[in-house]
């Protein structure tokens, strides 16, 4: 079923996996797809019943609602008719909220399946956790890591925001700030991580490379688009996602393409990745890709390489490597279609057009999927007619 393999970053569904027959509009994601989910699988081939994988969900997540105030439910989805009529488009607008998820953005998805996994798996509570993050991702991760018992490292660059760090030395996280070393390239914080990974920590961040099951809790996320487009009987032309690392837009299409492969859907949204023009290293892998001539481009060497001094208001998508740009490029090319990439006037601009027209505070980075439709509609690569969805991730802080 999967296109590409684990180590190309494509997880797909578990052998046995089902579409949930009847949905629930107040279910926790993580039970209503559990079918879906490996977690689960690795729990029912452990001996688990699905009363027992069903106890441990809501144990976490009523842990998790007493660390954070709100536990995992379905995020809404709603056209966004006065935003589009602000575009002069005519086509059907959607809108996924994620701002008032878990910790304020998509990326508590990725940690509770994770630690839904731990919990499986029976890893000790004293096991350290690690992550290199600044912003969502750090401080979903805190809130899971505490809500869990489990300890964990969060590293940070130098410049990190003082109200982000206060925040998770609240959660109980233990901060590490990550100078750059003139001799390497990548991340610092990212190799720092991958350094303590190696002396026993988990990774425990939303990046497939570092640990591919990030992805199994994210995909709940396009699970839920997908049950959504069922009752609505409709699925939008295209699908605008913010990149950065790349694990949102990889789980999402990941799910998608599952949601097909069971049928769920019969057809699919167009795949626009949309990444800011200060910080586009999956376009320049794709154009290089694209040029190839290898048998296997995806395998070529030096084709993903880290993006020189990233700069967007979009700050949470200045990853200057996009860690999960497989399955992305994959996508992409399956379509015929390539990266939208977004000058910074759009990246602004759609940020005060969501705040305008939505009642939904998210930040920059929450909106920059928004961006890409802005940068396509007045290139004339979107038509005015097409419908199209956005995800908004990323609660203004």
């Amino acid at each position: 079923m999967a296109p590409l393999t684990r180590e190309q970053g494509w997880l797909g569904s578990p052998p046995g996996a089902t579409w949930p027959s009847v949905s629930s509009a107040t279910e926790n994601p993580f039970l209503q797809f559990r079918s879906l989910l490996w977690s689960y699988s690795k729990a029912m081939d452990a001996g688990w019943s699905d009363q027992k994988f069903m106890a441990m969900v809501e144990r976490l997540d009523q842990a998790v609602t007493e660390v954070d105030g709100t536990g995992f439910r379905p995020t809404p989805l709603g056209l966004a008719a006065e935003l589009n009529e602000s575009l002069g488009r005519t086509g059907a607008l959607w809108v996924k909220d994620e701002t008032n998820n878990v910790s304020g953005s998509h990326k508590a998805r990725h940690l509770f399946g994770l630690a839904l996994h731990l919990e499986v798996d029976q890893v000790p509570v004293s096991t350290p956790l690690a992550i290199a993050s600044c912003g969502n991702a750090a401080l979903a991760a805190a809130v899971v890591a505490q809500a869990t018992g489990r300890p964990l490292a969060v590293h940070v660059p130098t410049w990190a925001d003082p109200n982000v760090l206060d925040r998770l030395d609240d959660l109980g996280a233990q901060v590490r700030v990550c100078e750059r070393h003139p001799d390497e390239d990548g991340d610092p914080c990212v190799l720092r991580s991958r350094e303590a990974v190696r002396q026993g920590a988990i990774a425990f961040g939303c990046q497939g490379p570092d640990n591919i099951f990030t992805l199994d809790g994210g995909r709940t996320l396009g699970f839920e688009l997908a049950a959504s487009w069922v009752n609505q009987q409709s699925v939008p032309d295209h699908l605008f996602i913010q990149v950065g690392g790349g694990a949102l837009a990889s789980s999402t299409v990941q799910a998608l393409v599952d949601a097909k492969y069971f049928g769920a859907l019969s057809t699919l949204p167009r795949l626009m990745a949309v990444q800011a023009a200060g910080c586009a290293p999956l376009d320049q892998a794709f154009q290089k890709v694209a040029a190839s001539t290898a048998a296997e481009p995806l395998e070529s060497p030096q084709v993903m390489e880290p993006w020189p001094d990233p700069a967007s208001s979009a700050s949470g998508i200045l990853d200057d490597v996009t860690y999960d740009w497989k399955p992305l490029v994959w996508a992409l090319q399956q379509q015929n279609n390539q990266p939208v990439v977004s000058p910074e006037a759009d990246i602004v601009e759609a940020h005060r057009l969501a705040h305008a027209h939505t009642g939904i505070d998210a930040d920059a980075t929450g909106t920059a999927g928004l961006a890409g439709l802005l940068t396509a509609h007045a290139s004339g690569t979107l038509d005015p007619n097409a419908s199209a969805a956005v995800l908004f991730s990323g609660v203004t802080r």
